[in-house]
Order: C-alpha cells, then sequence, then structure tokens
C-alpha cells in the first residue's frame, strides 16, 4: 500500500510541477486531528477550524468528511475581479464532474471589512450564482494555514487528504481539469473513492421584486427614459421616469444573440448610457462585450469585443474583432464610448462611427499611480462620471475617485478623493486623499457636484471636485432597505438629472429616487414588470470563440517533408516570459485538403518548452494536392512585469495563428510564427 502511495505521489507531484503548480503550504504546531502530516512527499492538508460559519452548504464540512472525494479549494474574496473571472471555470468543472467525488469548496478570504460579515458574502454568492459550499474564513485563518499570497487562489487536495498543489490566478481550467481526471482515475482503481453524493443545503434568495441585483441605471432626460441593467435577469429594463411604459430586451437566458427584444440575450449586463441618437449601450460584463440596442426599431446588436475574455492587459483594434475583458460601466462624449474596463484595469475607448477600440488611459497594473494618461495605473475602474472636461472614475480597489482628462483639455490623471493604497479604504469624510471610501462603484455629475456609490459602506457621498472634499449625503452606513432615513444594501450604480439622484440599490433589487433638494426617497415601481426567471449557475452557456486569428500569408512547402513550425511568443511591451515556466503550442488543421499528416487517431499536434522558441514537427502530404488548407496554431504562456523583480505580476497570455499552407517542390521545410507576422494582431 505504501509503494502504491508513493508511486501515486511520484505521479502526482510530476503533473503538479509540468504546470508550475506549487505545493508549498504550512507546517506547523497549529494543525489538529492526531493524523501523520507528511507522508514521504506529500503534505496533508490542514483541517478546517471549528466554529467558522459555512454558506451553501447547511452545515459545517470537515476534510475528514469528505476523505474519498477529490477537493478543490477556491480562496476568493466576492470584490475582486479576477476572483470573478474563474466561477465560470469552477463552474465547468463542477458541471463535468458532477456525477463523481469531486466538490469545489469556496474558502471565502476578505479585502474589505464589508466582505468580512457572512450577511454580505451570501449575497455575493446569490449574485455570482455560486453553487458550492463557502466557508467563512474569519480572520484569514485558513489562508495563512495553507500559505496563500494572491486571490484567487486554487489548492487541490487528493481522496486521502493530502495537498497535490496550488495554483494563483486566472487561466488554469484545462490544467486543473487534467489534474483532477488523473486523481479520479488513480484512486478509483484503488478502490479509494467516496460513493454517493454530499447532502448540502444551497442559499435562497426571497424577494418579491421584478428586478434581481440591478447593477446600473442610466437616464434620458431629454426623451424622459430611464434603463436599468437587470443583471441578474440578464436583461436590460427600459422605462418612463414614471416607471411607466415598461419595455424589456433580452429573453432572460444567458447568451449573446443579436435581434428583437425577447430573442436577444444577454450575461450579467452592468453599466449602461444613452447615445446622442437615443439609442442605448449595453456593457454585457460576463459576454465581455459591448451591445447597442435601437430602441426605435427594437433591435438588439453587438458592436465591440467577441465573446471571449482578454488575455492581455492592453490592445485595440477593430471593434467586432479585439478581445475585451469585464466591462463594468460605460460614458459617452462626443464621437467616442469610454469604457470602464474592469478586468485590465484600464479605461477604454470606442469610436461610435469608425468602430475601433483603443486604450485611452491605464497601463493594466492594479494600483494606484497618478501622471499621464499612459503611464498611470488603474484598480478595477467601474463607474464613469463626466462635467465635460474630464472623466471621473470610480476606482473600486483602491477605493478612490480618479479625474482624468479628456483629449481637449489635457493627459493627466488625478486622485480626486480617497486612498492610494490597495488597503487604503474605510468610512470617513474629509478632503482628498484624507476621505475614506470602501469599494466604490457608482459615480455620477450635475450641477458642479459629484455623487458616488460607496457601495461598501452601504451610502451616497458627495464630492466637490474643486475643493475635493467628501461628504456622506445618503445612507446609515449600515445594511437596510428603510426610506425614511433612507438606508441601502451595496448600492452599484447612480444617475443624476434635474434634481433627482437615481439609485442602482443592487442588494436591494430595486431602484430608489432622491429628491436632491428634500431628502425624501422612494422606491420607483416600474409598472406591469414581471420577474424573469433568472438563468441561473446551471443554465447551458454559449461556448466562447476563441481569440481571434493572426492571419499568416501562405507558406510553401516540400510534399513528404518533415517540417519544423517554430513558435515565439510576443509578451506585451514591459513584459517579459515567466522563467521556466511552460510555454504550450497546438497546431490543429481547420480547413482546405489534408496536406498535413496527423497521427493515427488524433485531431491536433502539441508541444510543451520551457524556452522560446517551441517547436512543433509534423509531415506533409506525400504527392502533389492541389488547394490551400489552413493551419490553426495557438500558443500560451505566462508573462511577468519586466521591472518589477520583486512580486512581479504575472499573467497568462497567448496568441492564435492561421496559417495558409500549400505543397510545392521547391517549398520549405520551415514556419516561423511571432514577431510581427503580415496582417498584425
Amino acid at each position: 500500500m505504501r509503494r502504491a502511495a508513493a508511486a501515486l505521489a511520484t505521479a502526482v507531484l510530476l503533473l503538479a510541477a509540468v504546470l508550475g503548480w506549487s505545493s508549498r503550504i504550512r507546517g506547523d504546531d497549529e494543525r489538529k486531528g492526531g493524523e501523520e502530516d507528511v507522508d514521504g512527499d506529500r503534505v496533508r492538508a490542514p483541517e478546517f477550524p471549528e466554529g467558522n460559519e459555512w454558506l451553501n452548504a447547511g452545515r459545517a464540512l470537515s476534510l475528514r468528511e469528505l476523505r474519498g472525494r477529490v477537493v478543490l479549494l477556491d480562496f476568493w474574496t466576492y470584490c475582486c475581479i479576477n476572483c470573478i473571472h474563474i466561477i465560470p471555470d469552477l463552474r465547468y468543472l463542477e458541471e463535468k464532474y458532477a456525477r463523481q467525488p469531486f466538490v469545489v469548496i469556496g474558502v471565502h478570504s476578505a479585502k474589505f471589512d464589508n466582505e468580512g460579515d457572512a450577511r454580505n458574502i451570501r449575497q455575493a454568492i446569490l449574485r455570482y450564482e455560486v453553487e458550492h459550499p463557502v466557508v467563512v474564513d474569519r480572520e484569514m485563518r485558513i489562508w495563512r494555514e495553507y500559505g496563500v499570497h494572491a486571490w484567487p487562489t486554487q489548492v487541490l487536495i487528493d481522496p486521502e487528504g493530502y495537498v497535490v498543489g496550488a495554483v494563483s490566478g486566472e487561466g488554469h481550467r484545462d490544467g486543473i481539469d487534467r489534474a483532477v481526471g488523473l486523481l479520479l482515475k488513480e484512486f478509483e482503481a484503488r478502490g479509494k473513492l467516496a460513493k454517493g453524493p454530499l447532502a448540502l443545503e444551497a442559499e435562497k434568495l426571497a424577494t418579491s421584486s421584478p428586478l434581481r441585483f440591478p447593477g446600473k441605471v442610466a437616464i434620458d432626460a431629454g426623451r424622459g427614459r430611464i434603463a436599468v441593467a437587470d443583471s441578474n435577469h440578464n436583461r436590460v429594463v427600459v422605462a418612463g421616469l414614471d416607471g411607466k411604459a415598461v419595455e424589456t430586451f433580452g429573453s432572460g437566458r444567458i447568451g449573446r444573440e443579436d435581434g428583437p427584444p425577447e430573442g436577444a440575450t444577454f450575461d450579467h449586463p452592468q453599466g449602461l448610457a444613452f447615445g446622442a441618437d437615443g439609442s442605448l449601450y449595453v456593457a454585457d460584463t460576463e459576454n465581455h462585450l459591448i451591445r447597442r440596442i435601437d430602441l426605435e426599431a427594437g433591435a438588439v446588436e453587438t458592436v465591440a469585443g467577441t465573446g471571449v475574455q482578454a488575455a492581455f492587459r492592453a490592445g485595440g483594434g477593430p471593434a467586432p474583432a479585439t478581445a475585451i475583458s469585464s466591462p463594468w460601466d460605460l460614458l459617452p462624449a462626443g464621437d467616442w464610448l469610454y469604457i470602464a474596463m474592469a478586468g485590465p484595469h484600464q479605461v477604454w475607448r470606442l469610436h461610435l462611427r469608425d468602430r475601433k477600440l483603443e486604450v485611452y488611459a491605464g497601463t493594466g497594473r492594479e494600483r494606484c499611480t497618478d501622471g499621464a494618461r499612459q503611464a498611470a495605473a488603474f484598480a478595477q475602474p467601474s463607474g464613469l462620471a463626466t462635467d465635460g472636461k474630464r472623466l471621473f472614475v470610480a476606482d473600486s480597489e483602491v477605493s478612490s475617485v480618479r479625474a482624468v482628462d479628456l483629449p481637449e483639455t489635457g493627459d493627466r490623471v488625478t486622485t480626486v478623493a480617497g486612498s492610494e493604497e490597495l488597503f487604503g479604504f474605510g468610512d470617513g469624510d474629509g478632503v482628498g486623499q484624507a476621505a475614506r471610501l470602501q469599494h466604490c462603484l457608482g459615480v455620477a455629475f450635475e450641477g458642479g457636484a459629484l455623487y458616488l456609490a460607496d457601495t461598501y459602506n452601504h451610502k451616497v457621498k458627495k464630492i466637490d471636485p474643486a475643493s475635493r472634499k467628501v461628504e456622506s449625503l445618503l445612507g446609515t452606513g449600515k445594511p437596510g432597505r428603510g426610506l425614511d432615513p433612507l438606508e441601502l444594501y451595496e448600492p452599484g450604480g447612480l444617475a443624476v438629472a434635474a434634481g433627482k439622484l437615481y439609485i442602482a440599490d443592487t442588494n436591494n433589487h430595486r431602484i430608489v429616487v432622491v429628491d436632491l433638494a428634500t431628502k425624501k426617497a422612494t422606491e420607483l415601481a416600474l409598472e406591469g414588470l414581471a420577474a424573469s426567471a433568472p438563468a441561473g449557475a446551471g443554465a447551458e452557456k454559449p461556448a466562447a470563440p476563441r481569440m481571434p486569428p493572426i492571419r499568416v500569408p501562405t507558406q510553401a512547402l516540400k510534399p513528404g517533408a518533415r517540417v519544423a513550425l517554430r513558435v515565439e511568443p510576443m509578451p506585451l511591451p514591459g513584459e517579459k516570459l515567466a522563467p521556466d515556466a511552460p510555454i504550450d503550442v497546438r497546431l490543429r488543421p481547420v480547413g482546405g485538403p489534408a496536406l498535413v499528416a496527423l497521427p493515427e487517431g488524433k485531431t491536433e499536434i502539441a508541444a510543451r518548452a520551457t524556452r522560446s522558441p517551441v517547436e512543433v514537427s509534423f509531415e506533409t502530404a506525400k504527392g502533389p494536392a492541389p488547394g490551400v488548407a489552413v493551419l490553426d496554431v495557438e500558443v500560451s504562456y505566462l508573462a511577468c512585469d519586466a521591472d518589477d523583480a520583486e512580486g512581479a505580476v504575472c499573467r497568462p497570455r497567448g496568441e492564435r495563428y492561421h496559417v495558409a499552407v500549400r505543397l510545392d517542390a521547391a517549398g520549405g521545410a520551415e514556419i516561423r510564427l511571432g514577431g510581427r507576422p503580415e496582417g498584425g494582431r
């Protein structure tokens, strides 16, 4: 038995090493249970502490109870955009292994004070439609036990309770999938897997509101209209300012279909903006798309994004062919639509006539750095407003309000109010950086004043941009739904017009209207609006398209030759390849005659290396053949900040190519990809 365990440990550690995983966790006297912590090269996973609250489970769980199951721990905090990005990956794994002894356990280790409250975590579980159990990691004890250093981090535990390895960040779904499959196969062969499902009790949402977690709101004062992002119903609601003449766009299903109101689909939309022509632009956040609703014709169209989350933090190009990442809010200004791009921590803009995208401000580093637009840095920008000269940005992860010059006025980014530190948050009025905010998501401007949705403080604050004075305006600072005095619960969006402030009171599933002169608050009744059946976490979601390809000119190859395809990754400026990290290349024919000979039973050829370039070899057909074939080549790798040796940030990157090939007796036996091939990105 010891020999079998050692063989398994060796196989799993090898897999973990290939995937670039770490298996280091803390081993000290705090572990309980009286069991041996180390078995050869394996380290036992620390048990969950007693007394911690559990959500989505109905009871406390223990690793001892979970023996016989593969366990994936997901360390997350619900403000974090990277944590939000991997929820679909976790859902994919849960659905794939739904009938097998595999379980995901969320370990919620809070960043913000507000996130440490189990009531608020429960709302986040419902909002993000998380179906697996979540343990509230009080005082981050589990975080420390497992030696975690970043959100998100996943730790894989085998059915005997030993740690396989850990990996941080996004983009690891395929590697985790392979590791889970290996563990299930090995332990099934040894008869060590548990039988039957776990008895769990999921959280349930009780609300009579026709809205579900509305994220943002927009006003078209000239035409007397309001638009609401009914985010968890996957639809957009448009009505008169009195709540009458209600129209809905989106069937309620998760999807990205264009078309008429009842046939179009969205995926948890957030930001909304009325264009000068009366059309409505939508930040279709979890689809990673910008949509446009022609309100006169009653039609939805996609104007930017490919539907796949961008794997890089800076870019631009033709809007329909450029991947973007988690657009969270929108603001029109002249011929441009400005985008708070939460995923890459930048502000982008879309030219509405030419349909071209470009980065407007921010390097993509997650921090608060003032200066020139292209050298400044943001941290999950989530709300936009303007005074006609500057953009005002609700920069949520640094809990601050930033100002970005519009092109006509300058080229600078400055901090108006709030901290300049990722952990510099709180609830305090004051001037400039002496004021304290907590994960602000929405901002609006009217009459020389800024109104801020100070989301995690459950307040609306008022800011004088000239003096930078911040004062609490609405809300008690505690979650609630009263109207006199007004209580709010994580408000996410604001709009202001004609002396009235419209608040997307997200966790209360309502729109609140406040008369700014009297401070009287009322709840906007959307006449005749029915609650749409939400798609839910288990709903079928369309497969995301792959990244758009770089098109390579036709390559002439010799018939019957052994061809070397050499691929060199292209990190972004200011980045370098992660040392010794794997570089993966996959090649597969996708069109034209069979000019490439694949191994029997295979549809693709793959290679992995830790140095660039990576070589993939294949044979061409022996006889002359007419026509041109197309090879789809994908390369994926990790790239790190080149100038940040201490704690460098590394992110998954990749390129995709479409290589046209033909056979010619005078052809060559080599293809090189990388650099700047014709066609560009």
